[in-house]
């Protein structure tokens, strides 16, 4: 079971795609084409098969138009559904469910095919002992909502933002003169909660690091042989995270090297939307 987001984090979300898509005057075709007190049940259902993120999309779209509207739903968040599968009914005012059909597809189908993505690099890495994770590269305003799919398809979150961890990066490094000098000053900044990674993207670097003391390294763009003589070097010390490069036919080699977290911005950035269509 996946902890579901509250919906106070996912309402602002769908209150704002609505309020785009309906514009200043509504939406005009259900307005001309349907009597006012006409109702519909129809159903969102798989046309693909794969992983379910963002049930609850649907659910507060069409509850912003219609507060009378009932639900039935087979399956929850991060179950996988075979292609046809329906995966809810809703029964609602005509006009208000097809003004928010396309929201509640936008949202759902993209959250959904971030979670079926996710699925294949998961499975991708079993038995190795690496772990998926995402990054920052996600879409503006969604990062709250596609980091909850990745999670649906069974891997972790990074960071979710600037605040939350220290990441030195190269160009803090170009900055700060020098790996070492950016982890000791970051250290010295860093409460106790605070974890401190830094990018390498050298062996050279990458002892300077491991001298310094981060909690994580971020091993950027490493070869295979090099990703694994970090490993050696590093011998379960700290935390190794693999990035760059990273797709679904070079994942499991990375993963066989010992890393201990492999960073896909492609999860968030690249993922196809899962095929899924209303049907009155």
């Amino acid at each position: 079971m996946i902890a579901p987001l509250p919906d106070l984090l996912i309402e602002p979300v769908v209150r704002a795609a609505l309020a785009e898509d309906l514009g200043r005057a509504g939406d005009i075709t259900a307005l001309a084409c349907i009597d006012e007190g006409a109702r519909l049940t129809a159903t969102f259902s798989a046309r693909k098969e794969g992983r379910i993120a963002g049930l609850a999309c649907v659910r507060l779209a069409v509850l912003a138009l219609d507060p009378t509207a009932t639900f039935e739903s087979w399956g929850v968040d991060g179950d996988d559904a075979p292609a046809s599968a329906v995966l809810v009914r809703v029964e609602a005012n005509a006009r208000a469910l097809l003004s928010a059909e396309r929201t509640a597809l936008n949202l759902l189908g993209r959250l959904s095919g971030i979670a079926t993505l996710t699925r294949a690099y998961v499975r991708a890495v079993e038995g190795t002992g690496a772990h998926i994770t995402d990054t920052r590269k996600t879409t503006p305003g969604l990062r709250a909502l596609e980091k909850y799919a990745v999670r649906c398809g069974g891997a972790v979150n990074h960071r979710f933002g600037l605040d939350d961890a220290i990441l030195i990066k190269d160009n803090h490094v170009a900055a700060c003169g020098g790996v070492r000098p950016a982890i000791e000053r970051a250290r010295a900044f860093a409460g106790h909660l605070v974890k401190v990674e830094c990018e390498v993207d050298s062996l050279a670097q990458f002892d300077e690091a491991l001298a310094a003391g981060p909690d994580v390294i971020m091993l950027d763009n490493f070869t295979l042989e090099d990703l694994r003589e970090a490993v050696a070097r590093n011998a379960g010390r700290l935390v190794l995270e693999a990035s760059g490069g990273v797709n679904l036919d070079t994942v499991a080699a990375i993963a066989a090297t010992g890393v201990n977290v492999i960073s896909v911005g492609a999860l968030t950035h690249s993922a196809p939307v899962l095929d899924i269509g209303l049907d009155a």
